[in-house]
């Protein structure tokens, strides 16, 4: 929502204009008036949030300072008092400081996992750690039924698919090919984050799952196009057997795909293409010459891609990261094929030259790129 400031000045531009008379810009400005939830600037909310960290992480390192001294039951109180104590604190503070409250409610349910860890350890339960992944999970799925807040919505979109990668590690560990279907499940459910939010819709939700999957998307896909290099352990290993492999296609494409379809409806036709980039890589192997300059073939046609989807939809982050993948894929081919036949000196020069003049080249690009994607936007 603008502020009063942005408002007036809208409202005046639009009675200049004759869009709107005095009375109805009055109307306009009474409305938001009784509506205004009061939302902060980032500099508030950025203090709210680093201030909740620094009590949760205070907390924890006051409990774990004093935790052989304390009793099996003493323990277990002090956990669940360190949980309720946040949800409590968060409701009583709702109503004046709704962005404070959130943030504290958030701080619960990341102490809850704490809380289940700790609970295990505690009464020495049995060891299959993801488990304790899928209660914190259900925990905060939980929570964002009850409270319909973005936080808590945001850490149940980050536990679930947490729970289905570790349980799916723990099963397969010791077989062939489980960490290759792990790192495609991971990348394309990055890039189904990192699309949910359209230039047409801004909820917080959206907007935390798009911070999720950018953050998340490079390292996977890097993952993706060089996990290669540790084939030769992994072929010591046994194949999987046949129902390992079908689970693992399911997770790996079928499920984010699904997400994709309920989140972009016909759009998620982007979310094929970069499925259909993942299993065009997976063969490759970066040993070999050819194969090892196909890959930073597909990883230089993945960022162009991106970035034509970026302008396409108006969204400027898929442009800079288009762009800062293409230069990481350019550095990565200069030090894996260049760097090493030539000299110390000349492959620094050369180095130096090109993250200078092609950094440059690259930043005048993605300005002229975004620019594009606000005109057309307009």
């Amino acid at each position: 929502m603008a502020t009063s400031e942005q408002l007036d000045q809208k409202l005046q531009q639009w009675v200049a204009a004759s869009v709107i008379d005095l009375p109805a810009a009055e109307r306009i400005r009474v409305f938001e008036a009784a509506h205004d939830t009061g939302r902060m600037r980032w500099p508030v909310v950025l203090a709210i949030a680093f201030g909740a960290i620094m009590v949760a992480a205070g907390v924890l390192l006051f409990v774990a300072a004093h935790w052989d001294q304390l009793s099996p039951a003493q323990r277990f109180l002090l956990v669940l008092a360190m949980i309720a104590v946040f949800h409590l604190a968060a409701g009583a503070l709702m109503p004046r400081l709704q962005a404070l409250g959130i943030a504290l409610h958030g701080v619960g349910t990341v102490a809850l996992g704490a809380g289940i860890f700790l609970a295990g350890q505690i009464f020495n339960l049995e060891e299959h750690w993801p488990s304790g992944i899928l209660m914190w999970a259900i925990g905060a799925l939980i929570s964002w039924v009850v409270l319909r807040d973005w936080v808590q919505a945001a850490l149940t979109a980050l536990l679930i698919p947490a729970w289905i990668a570790s349980e799916w590690d723990f099963r397969t560990q010791h077989f062939h090919g489980g960490e290759h279907r792990l790192i495609q499940f991971l990348a394309l459910l990055a890039f189904t984050y990192l699309g949910a939010r359209h230039a047409e819709t801004g909820s917080n939700f959206r907007r935390a799952l798009c911070w999720i999957g950018g953050i998340a998307l490079l390292p996977m896909c890097a993952a993706a196009a060089w996990e290669r290099e540790a084939i030769w352990e992994w072929r010591a290993l046994p194949h999987m057997p046949v129902s390992f492999q079908v689970t693992g296609w399911i997770m790996a494409f079928i499920l984010p795909l699904a997400l994709a379809a309920i989140l972009r409806g016909r759009g998620a036709i982007w979310n094929a293409g970069f499925a259909v980039w993942l299993l065009a890589l997976a063969p490759l192997d970066s040993h070999d010459v050819l194969q090892n300059l196909a890959v930073y073939g597909l990883c230089a046609a993945a960022c162009v891609a991106l970035v034509t989807w970026g302008i396409q939809e108006q969204r400027r982050e898929r442009i800079n990261l288009g762009v800062a993948g293409f230069a990481i894929t350019i550095i990565a081919f200069y030090f894996s094929t260049f760097m090493d036949k030539l000299g110390r000196s000349a492959s620094l020069v050369a180095f130096g030259l090109l993250f200078l003049l092609g950094g440059w080249k690259l930043e005048q690009l993605r300005r002229k790129l975004v620019a594009r994607a606000r005109g057309s936007a307009s």
